[in-house]
């Protein structure tokens, strides 16, 4: 393998992320995200560069360590694993760099949180308007939403920004907050994010919703779930020019013997404005329209092993003819791709327990962990376009394995070298498909068992003083 270290200016530069993430010119999604592209926005934010030999974290060595925390686990996610990572970089440039970790943690938190989000945003933005025709549902784009949760170390400063639960006692639970975030169906990709407590007045997902829904453009489907089935979000959703297709509310029932029928359980109905919610100020009800035609479509469930057998999807796509009964059910059933996207990234990227001690820093962890996210992303979708597949068919674990295991390498290469690593890599994430994985089920257990260590039912002060005292 040849090496090329000649080029010292190579760590003050951001190709040094784009390599490390097995992206180079010439791929069929380059210009997504370019070395100009991330410039400009830490430019645009005053975040100057240093000259060479001035200093080691420079912007573009930070980002790099910062991301390289989101890709390993365990022992190997800490600040003092990442500058290690650094270490070894800079000593194939010659650079002797101290294991102390002072240096990346101060030079990380100058990192604005703009930023992060900045490019997490536009990454996501240029892949959906380059994807291919074949990608899209009936040429529309796609978005799913959905929300989750995150915990992070108990400080209080955390805790005053996101509470523990409530049900929790002082000193034993977690900060905890509520996030909900915005995914392509086409690419996969995060396109917006936005999170709050977990309690409290407009701390619901479909409040943290309304925070993000310009992100959306005009012809834009949103693919989401009955929770945010209700007459004044999917109201907002037409007024910006959005479609929806949703599970029907549970406290929402379909008679099909009612409105304009379009087949066998599939018919237009006239909602009528409910009365006005207490939260909701009177120009803004006002503004609501009085009714709105919406699409009821019975869907049938045969698969074994799921605990639904029917549901009820409603949709502003009324057109019979363009918008079949089967493709509304078909596009439905691919709403479960949102829960995957946030396993991944709860779960493969280690998002699910926050290591930050301090609210900036906790935004700066997620949305570093986001930017990590679609630029694994972008990478699938060169895999996917060149070997002719949909990215929803690869693996993402996989490609956060591939890219991991050459993270350091990766920028030390020539350009024979890396152009060859990335060829077969590319090649190798093809093979790994994930299948039908929206039908698999599997019981809601797990057969090793937790150790037994007794759960903590007092602060961890007075229970090392009572052992103190034991003793």
């Amino acid at each position: 393998m040849s090496f090329c270290t000649s080029d010292r200016s190579l760590p003050q530069r951001f190709s040094l992320v784009l390599k490390s993430f097995l992206q180079k010119p010439g791929l069929p999604f380059a210009d997504v995200l370019k070395e100009t592209s991330i410039q400009a926005a830490f430019d645009d934010e005053g975040i100057a560069f240093p000259k060479a030999g001035d200093e080691i974290y420079a912007p573009a060595v930070t980002l790099w360590a910062f991301l390289s925390q989101v890709l390993f686990k365990g022992e190997q996610r800490s600040c003092a694993a990442a500058v290690a990572r650094v270490a070894v970089l800079m000593a194939a440039f010659g650079t002797k760099v101290s294991g102390n970790t002072g240096a990346y943690c101060r030079a990380r938190a100058k990192s604005p949180e703009t930023v992060l989000r900045r490019l997490t945003r536009e990454i996501a933005n240029k892949a959906e308007s380059a994807v291919p025709r074949g990608w899209l549902w009936c040429r529309r784009n796609v978005h799913l939403i959905d929300g989750t949760t995150v915990s992070m170390p108990d400080t209080d400063d955390n805790q005053e920004v996101w509470p523990q639960a409530k049900t929790q006692k002082q000193g034993l639970g977690f900060p905890i907050a509520r996030m909900v975030l915005l995914f392509s169906l086409a690419t996969g990709m995060v396109s917006d994010m936005a999170m709050g407590p977990y309690k409290g007045k407009e701390t619901g997902e479909t409040a943290l919703l309304r925070e993000i829904m310009d992100r959306l453009k005009t012809g834009d489907i949103l693919l989401a779930d009955g929770y945010y089935c209700s007459y004044f979000m999917i109201a907002l959703l037409r007024e910006r020019g959005l479609d929806c297709v949703m599970r029907l509310h549970h406290r929402r029932k379909a008679n099909f013997r009612r409105g304009r029928r379009l087949g066998q359980r599939d018919h237009v109905v006239s909602w009528m404005r409910p009365p006005q919610p207490a939260w909701m100020e009177d120009e803004i009800y006002n503004s609501m329209p009085e009714s709105m035609e919406m699409r009821e479509l019975y869907v049938s469930i045969d698969q074994p092993g799921f605990r639904t057998d029917s549901l009820v999807v409603v949709t502003t796509l009324t057109d019979a003819e363009r918008y079949a009964n089967d493709d509304l059910a078909e596009l439905y059933h691919r709403r479960w791709l949102a829960e995957l996207d946030i396993r991944s990234i709860k779960i493969s990227l280690g998002m699910d327990v926050l290591r930050c001690k301090s609210p900036e820093m906790v935004r700066k962890e997620i949305w570093t962990c986001l930017l990590a996210y679609n630029l694994i992303r972008k990478t699938m979708l060169d895999a996917a376009r060149t070997s002719k597949l949909s990215p929803r068919q690869l693996s993402f674990t996989a490609a956060m394995q591939k890219i991991a295991a050459s993270w350091v390498a990766s920028p030390l290469m020539d350009e024979e070298t890396i152009e060859r690593v990335i060829e077969v890599f590319l090649a190798d994430m093809a093979q790994y498909k994930v299948g039908d994985r929206p039908d698999r089920y599997e019981p809601r257990a797990i057969k090793r068992r937790p150790k037994p260590h007794k759960l903590l039912t007092q602060p961890r002060k007075v229970a090392r003083e009572r052992l103190a005292m034991a003793s």
